[in-house]
């Protein structure tokens, strides 16, 4: 039995521990090619770095309560604080929880499961709400909640992804049913690793940022002016985290005139580096690497 086949088997059996599951799929990833793949199934297992983009579905809402006290007794406990407020005086920021954490370590975090919330420590907002909420009372305390119940449906989102990407890659990439334990017979195909990648974007990210490719044209979707989009989009097409930085820098450095969708800097940086696609340092063909940055910066522009 394939790779493949031996995920989806174990993913469908009652009680099946997530960590095997990503073992075999991070296995399955690296005969396949996929930097993509390979970098997400990594994340999810170890965890995500500081500067590494989040799925939506580790995007969790967070509520708050707070405790007051005054003179002569006076008090608040667990008071519940409006949105509002923490957007207004603290930032919305606080309102949503990235959870960076390997996807193994959720249930440490969900501590004593009688609790339909998981607490946060925030007294980083005591001195933002002081005085905002209760004129007369001092604010000693702000406690972050997160739902118990949303914390678990991420390791379902996990293993819901990972069948469906399975189930994807045995439709569009058969060569992927035939991956076993064992010797690397060859060399993942460029276009097949590109498939691959492309799938895994789609089905992890839900296309908040796309790219779809046909022949030697890119559809890409992202933010007009948005250094931080540009980079995100073109790490997920298959470039290297720093050299999708140092072409969104760029991008943002220069003005192209006379309608030029690329000023002279980006094109140079273009004809110095294309050459990493031909080498495989990038997850992506010559023709679609050209294509995916030329369109990124007119995208960039408002083009």
């Amino acid at each position: 039995m394939g790779l493949l086949h031996e995920i989806q088997e174990t993913l469908v059996s009652d009680n099946s521990e997530i960590g095997p599951i990503l073992l075999k799929l991070r296995l399955l990833s690296s005969r396949l090619g996929s930097v993509q793949l390979e970098d997400w199934v990594k994340h999810e297992s170890e965890g995500y770095p500081e500067g590494i983009p989040v799925p939506e579905y580790r995007r969790l809402s967070v509520s708050y309560t707070a405790t007051f006290s005054g003179f002569g007794g006076q008090g608040v406990k667990n008071a519940p604080i409006p949105p509002a407020l923490i957007a207004a005086y603290a930032g919305k920021q606080w309102l949503n929880l990235e959870l960076r954490q390997s996807v193994s370590s959720i249930d440490e975090m969900m501590g004593d499961k009688s609790e339909r919330t998981v607490k946060l420590n925030r007294s980083d907002l005591i001195l933002a709400l002081q005085d905002k909420v209760y004129e007369d009372l001092a604010c000693n305390a702000v406690v972050g909640h997160v739902s118990r119940a949303a914390l678990s449906e991420i390791k379902n989102s996990v293993k819901a992804k990972v069948l469906e990407l399975t189930i994807a890659l045995e439709k569009s990439v058969p060569t992927a049913a035939q991956i076993v334990l064992g010797p690397i017979d060859e060399i993942p195909k460029v276009k097949e690793a590109e498939k691959v990648s492309s799938i895994t974007n789609q089905i992890v990210h839900g296309n908040i940022t796309t790219i779809n490719n046909s022949g030697n044209h890119a559809s890409v979707n992202l933010t007009q002016g948005n250094v931080g989009t540009v980079e995100k989009t073109l790490t997920e097409a298959g470039l290297n985290q720093d050299d999708a930085k140092a072409f969104a820098l760029i991008l943002q450095s220069e003005n192209p005139q006379n309608g030029e969708p690329i000023g002279p800097r980006a094109s140079k940086w273009i004809v110095d580096n294309i050459k990493k696609a031909a080498s495989g340092a990038w997850n992506m063909g010559v023709s679609t690497a050209t294509a995916v940055l030329a369109e990124a910066a007119k995208k960039y522009y408002g083009l």
